[in-house]
């Protein structure tokens, strides 16, 4: 785990470790980067070979959090800058990740927009909510979301960022126009799964362009998909094989899966006790590099998920935001503190609006209060 990683040509990482990308709900009023995020990413980028930014939004109907910092225009690249200096200069690749909450996205943020009409009857956090019927985009809104996600693409090079992660996953816009449970469409943007795929390798190509105009081949490009969804017309776990099939042949530098446990097994197809992980490196064949991720605590877990399930780089959540030192301290064999204590924030450098938010959803961390 602590061996150096070449992630592709002339891009080395220090380790294996990554840090994942969580939102901090911590932007300043403005949607600019706040000085209690620079604090959180920094306290957190000392030994990680790379840390991947929480999502950002470049159109307003897009932001699927409160405080979430923003990448719409040219004149946010300073704060972008901000960011990006403060991963870097603790000498981790910063990773930038781009996303649209789609038809999960803020009421009061605009128009929800998606693959289809198809409302949620979730909202972000998986909670029971009924949302707003969202408008199908048209094909001219298509052809401006991906010219968009080239321009947030120029905006992190500008910024100094060594890469950008698109955001794929969580049942955001991307993976809203894979799944034939949100995408109905019967034009070049739906249909058959080859179609339905259409959207996400565009993007893809968009972020190359910008890549080949504005930087060079250093630059770090990677994708993020979750595996299932539950619904009738969800994502199976067929369709995630064809699409990792089809991601490890495209100019991106990794593939990142979202579980909620490294060892994951279908949730769709209970029966089946195939590890995920497996199945995906099996499917990827050396390709591209994987990063796995959930539930992943301990230097134990850490070697588990890459010398058994096979996994190339491991992302860290909840275990880096409960203690900003893991890396050292697993090195160590020290004491890891595995909670929010809420009397000493700024010692565990979290934001307060994040701590809040994180808080109010019992059982996600474990939480200390004062008495």
């Amino acid at each position: 785990m602590f061996n150096e990683f070449i992630l592709k040509e002339n891009v080395k990482l220090r380790n294996k470790i990554v840090l994942a990308p969580l939102t901090t709900w911590s932007a300043n009023d403005d949607l600019t980067i706040s000085d209690e995020e620079v604090n959180y990413y920094i306290a957190r980028s000392k030994e990680a070979g790379m840390v991947i930014t929480g999502c950002t939004f470049f159109q307003p109907n897009g932001q699927a959090f409160e405080n979430e910092f923003y990448a719409g225009g040219d004149e946010f690249i300073p704060s972008l800058k901000k960011l990006a200096n403060s991963i870097k200069s603790q000498g981790a690749k910063a990773i930038l990740q781009i996303f649209h909450g789609g038809r999960m996205a803020l009421p009061n943020s605009g128009q929800l927009i998606s693959a289809s009409a198809v409302k949620s009857m979730y909202n972000v956090f998986g909670m029971e909510a009924e949302m707003e019927t969202p408008k199908e985009m048209t094909h001219e809104e298509i052809q401006e979301f991906i010219h968009g996600f080239h321009e947030t693409t120029r905006r992190a090079i500008e910024a100094g960022f060594d890469g950008i992660e698109i955001h794929g996953s969580n049942k955001f816009l991307i993976q809203q126009f894979f799944s034939a449970e949100t995408n109905r469409r019967t034009d070049e943007w739906g249909g058959t799964i080859e179609k339905r795929l259409r959207f996400p390798l565009e993007i893809i190509k968009a972020a190359n362009k910008a890549r080949t105009q504005y930087s060079n081949t250093k630059f770090i490009i990677g994708y993020r998909f979750s595996p299932e969804e539950m619904e009738e017309k969800g994502i199976t776990l067929e369709d995630t094989l064809y699409l990792v099939d089809k991601l490890a042949d495209q100019e991106i530098d990794y593939i990142h899966v979202s579980l909620m446990h490294y060892k994951a097994t279908s949730k769709r197809n209970p029966s089946d006790k195939r590890i995920i992980g497996k199945l995906l490196q099996e499917k990827i064949n050396g390709r591209k590099p994987l990063i796995g991720v959930g539930s992943i605590y301990s230097k134990e877990d850490v070697e588990d998920a890459l010398n058994n399930v096979g996994y190339d780089l491991i992302s860290i959540g909840q275990a880096i935001v409960t203690e900003p030192n893991w890396i050292r301290k697993i090195k160590s064999s020290e004491e890891i503190q595995n909670y929010i204590d809420m009397e000493n924030l700024e010692k565990q450098m979290i934001p307060i609006k994040m701590a809040n938010t994180i808080a109010s959803f019992p059982g996600w961390f474990k939480i200390k209060r004062s008495n």
